[in-house]
C-alpha cells in the first residue's frame, strides 16, 4: 500500500505532481501596443515579450513610468504605461538594449 496521501475529506484532491519552472515563450522581440479596450476609451501602452525570468519587471515598469511621467503597472507578463507614449518607450527601452517593434495602430 502507498503512503502518498491522494485524498482527503478537508481539503479534497491533494496535487501530487512536482511544481515545474514556468517557461517563457518569446521570440526576443519586444512590442509595444495601444489598448483601450475595457478601459472606457482611455488608451494604454502595453509592453510585452519581456522575459520576467532575465529581467525586473517591476524595477523597469518604475523607471519607465518614471521618464514618461504617467501612472502604469505590471500584470501578468505585462507591462502597462498610462497613456499613448509608444514611441517614448520606444526610445528607452531601445537605449536600455532591447529590441522593439510598435505593434497595432
Amino acid at each position: 500500500m502507498s503512503d502518498k496521501l491522494v485524498y482527503s475529506t478537508g481539503i479534497g484532491r491533494i496535487d501530487t505532481t512536482e511544481p515545474t519552472e514556468p517557461t517563457f515563450s518569446g521570440d526576443g522581440i519586444i512590442r509595444i501596443r495601444r489598448e483601450t479596450k475595457g478601459r472606457k476609451g482611455k488608451g494604454m501602452s502595453v509592453i510585452d515579450g519581456i522575459n520576467p525570468q532575465e529581467h525586473d519587471l517591476a524595477a523597469l515598469c518604475k523607471l519607465l513610468k518614471k521618464q514618461c511621467g504617467c501612472g502604469g503597472s505590471v500584470k501578468g507578463n505585462n507591462i502597462e504605461i498610462q497613456g499613448d507614449v509608444r514611441e517614448k518607450l520606444q526610445t528607452l527601452l531601445t537605449a536600455k538594449g532591447f529590441t522593439v517593434k510598435l505593434a497595432g495602430g
